[in-house]
C-alpha cells in the first residue's frame, strides 16, 4: 500500500485535484491517502471542498489579509513540513503552479518523498508572466518525480529542459471537475442557480467575463473594461463580469462599467455558480487559465485576455483566440464572434486539446504500476 498526500490551498487546485481524490477513494486497498490545504485562499477554496464532498485531514489555514509572497511561502513551507514529516507520504501530490504547489513539492523533497505534479510542463517562457506562476512550475518541475503533463506541448517543454523521464501526456483533470460538477449539477437541478441569476436575460447572447491577473493592473485593465463596454454598446447582449475583490480590479470595473444596464458586475462565484454560467453562456472572455480549458469543452468559444498564455494548444487548435489587453483586438474580435455566425461556429465546433474527462484515471493506473 502506498501512501498517498494531497497537497492544495487554492480553488483551482481543488478543483483540478477533486476527481483524482475521488479517483484513489476507489483503491482503498493500493493507496492510504490524506488532504492537506495550506488555505492560501480560504472561502474559495472551502466551497470547492464543500462541492465535491472532500474532508481535509490537515488544515494549515495559512491566509493573513494582504499577505505577501514571502509570508505565504515561508509559512507553508514550514506547515507542510511538519505534516510530510508526521504522515511520511510515499508519494507528495501537487499540482499546478501556485505558491502552495511549490512549497508542497519543495517539503516534499526535503522529506524524501516522491513528488507528482499533475498539469506539468506549462510554459511561457516568460519569467514574469503569469507571475509567480511561471517561476514556480519550473522550480516544481526540476524536483518532480511523477510529471503528468496535459498536452504534448507541455511534455515537449519539460524534453526541452532536459526532464525525460517518468512523462506521462494524460489531459487536464480540469475537464474531469467540469464533467464531474455537471453531472452534479443535474442531479441537484438547477432551480437555485435560475434563482441566482434572476436578473439576466436569458432571451440574448451572454458574454460571461473573468479578469484579475496581476499583470494587467493599470492601463491595461482600464483598456480592458474600455473595450467590454463597447462590445455591449454596439451588440443586443447582456455581459456578467465577477468582479474580483482586489481593489486593482474593483475601482477600474466600477468606475468604467458601472450603472451600465447591460453590463451586471457581481461577487465572485463558487464553482458550481460558474461552470453553470459558463454553460449557459454564449462567449467568454478570460485571463483565467482554467476557463481556457473548460470553454471549449462546453463549445463556448474563448477570447483570451492575456499578452502570453502557456495555453497554446487551444490558440492553435481554434477554440481560443489571444487578443491581449489591446482594446482593439478585444472589440474587433468580439464583434466578429457576435456577428459573423460561421465564425463562431468554426470556433464553438473545434475539439478540445485539454482532455476527454478520464485523466484521473490515467493518473492513477500509471502510480499502481
Amino acid at each position: 500500500m502506498k501512501k498517498v498526500l494531497f497537497v492544495f490551498g487554492t480553488r483551482p487546485e481543488a478543483i483540478k485535484l477533486a476527481p483524482l481524490v475521488k479517483e484513489i477513494q476507489k483503491y482503498p486497498e493500493n493507496f492510504e491517502y490524506k488532504v492537506c490545504i495550506t488555505a492560501q485562499h480560504r472561502e474559495m477554496l472551502d466551497q470547492v471542498l464543500d462541492f465535491f464532498s472532500i474532508n481535509p485531514d490537515y488544515d494549515l489555514d495559512l491566509m493573513k489579509p494582504n499577505q505577501s509572497l514571502t509570508d505565504i511561502t515561508k509559512r507553508a513551507l514550514g506547515g507542510v513540513s511538519e505534516v510530510i514529516a508526521s504522515f511520511k507520504p510515499d508519494l507528495t501530490i501537487v499540482q499546478g503552479d501556485t505558491t502552495t504547489a511549490f512549497t508542497g513539492a519543495l517539503a516534499g523533497f526535503y522529506n524524501k518523498s516522491k513528488i507528482v505534479h499533475i498539469e506539468a510542463g506549462l510554459r511561457t517562457g516568460n519569467k514574469f508572466s503569469p507571475y509567480p506562476e511561471e517561476m514556480n512550475r519550473i522550480l516544481v518541475g526540476h524536483i518532480t518525480d511523477y510529471h503528468f503533463a496535459p498536452t504534448i506541448e507541455a511534455e515537449q517543454n519539460l524534453f526541452k529542459e532536459g526532464i525525460r523521464e517518468n512523462v506521462w501526456v494524460v489531459g487536464n483533470t480540469v475537464i474531469d471537475a467540469l464533467i464531474l460538477g455537471l453531472n452534479i449539477i443535474r442531479e441537484r437541478g438547477d432551480k437555485e442557480f435560475i434563482q441566482k441569476f434572476s436578473f439576466i436575460d436569458f432571451s440574448k447572447r451572454i458574454i460571461l467575463v473573468t479578469s484579475h491577473r496581476r499583470e494587467s493592473f493599470g492601463k491595461p485593465f482600464e483598456d480592458i473594461c474600455g473595450a467590454l463596454k463597447t462590445i455591449v454598446e454596439n451588440n443586443d447582449v447582456e455581459l456578467v463580469y465577477p468582479v474580483h475583490l482586489n481593489p486593482n480590479i474593483k475601482v477600474p470595473v466600477n468606475k468604467i462599467l458601472g450603472g451600465i444596464k447591460k453590463i451586471h458586475l457581481i461577487e465572485p462565484l463558487n464553482y458550481p455558480e460558474l461552470i453553470w454560467l459558463m454553460n449557459n453562456s454564449y462567449l467568454i472572455l478570460t485571463d483565467s487559465g482554467g476557463i481556457q480549458e473548460e470553454g471549449p469543452s462546453l463549445g463556448k468559444p474563448i477570447l483570451v485576455m492575456r499578452d502570453v498564455t502557456e495555453r497554446m494548444e487551444g490558440i492553435e487548435a481554434g477554440t481560443a483566440i489571444l487578443v491581449g489587453t489591446n482594446i482593439n483586438v478585444i472589440i474587433e474580435s468580439a464583434n466578429n464572434l457576435l456577428q459573423n455566425e460561421d465564425e463562431y461556429q468554426k470556433m464553438a465546433k473545434a475539439s478540445n486539446p485539454y482532455g476527454d474527462g478520464k485523466t484521473s484515471e490515467r493518473v492513477v493506473k500509471i502510480l499502481l504500476a
